[in-house]
Parts: C-alpha cells; sequence; structure tokens
C-alpha cells in the first residue's frame, strides 16, 4: 500500500509537536527581599497584602521588548513562582527595583515573602524561580 509522502509528513510533524515541548523551561536563582509596594513602575498601584513583587532592574530592563516606557513593558503582569526550603509563592511582576543588585533577584510584598519565610529573616539567598506560562 502506498501512503502520501505529505500526508506521512503532516501526521509525523502533529505527533512530534504534541510530544516535544515549544519553550524548555528556564530556573532562575537570585536573592529575595520584601518591600512596601505601592505606585509601582508598571503604572499599578498594589498593596502589601496582594501577591505582587519588584524584578530587579537588570531584568526589569532587558525584557525583550522594554522601552522607556516602563508602564508598557511586556514583563508588566507575567508572574512568576518563586521557591525556597520546601515553600512556594507565585506573584505578578508589578515594579523594578532599583535596589536589588542581582539581575534575577525579588523583592516581594511581605504577604508573599511571608509564604517563603519569617519577614524577620529580611533576606534570603538561593531563591529559584521561573515564569508561569
Amino acid at each position: 500500500m502506498f501512503i502520501k509522502p505529505l500526508l506521512f509528513t503532516a501526521l509525523t510533524f502533529t505527533a512530534l509537536s504534541e510530544a516535544i515541548p515549544l519553550l524548555p523551561r528556564t530556573t532562575y536563582t537570585g536573592d529575595v527581599t520584601y518591600y512596601t509596594p505601592g505606585l509601582g513602575a508598571c503604572g499599578i498601584v498594589n498593596t502589601s497584602a496582594q501577591l505582587v513583587a519588584a524584578i530587579g532592574h537588570i531584568a526589569f530592563d532587558s525584557y525583550p521588548g522594554a522601552t522607556a516606557n516602563p508602564n508598557a513593558n511586556p514583563i508588566c503582569g507575567k508572574k512568576v513562582t518563586a521557591s525556597y526550603g520546601g515553600h512556594s509563592v507565585t506573584v505578578e511582576i508589578v515594579d523594578r527595583c532599583v535596589g536589588c543588585a542581582g539581575e534575577y533577584d525579588l523583592d516581594l510584598s511581605s504577604t508573599a515573602f511571608s509564604e517563603l519565610a519569617p519577614l524577620s529573616v529580611g533576606r534570603l539567598t538561593g531563591v529559584t524561580w521561573e515564569y508561569v506560562a
């Protein structure tokens, strides 16, 4: 029996594309601190009660599509899950952390930070995080 090569190729491609993820997951590592959110670089007002974060200024400024207008930065509204010591929290990026020295540092709201550790700790090192699809 003869199978048309084009049909066979289309079926094979479909099967492969469903089996292989299109984008690999990347995990970042940095320090995490906490702050009191307000009007952030993304142009949104937030509070400490919300699960929000400021990302290090290097990552914020170099995010693909970033322009001179921080309110229009495509990183705004992205969600990341940070993990430390067996705990994790998912936060929304709403601000730019000028005081963050590391490219992949995060500054969390106090509510978000307390999901990872007591506020009395102040700074967590070696926190891993990744973007949530």
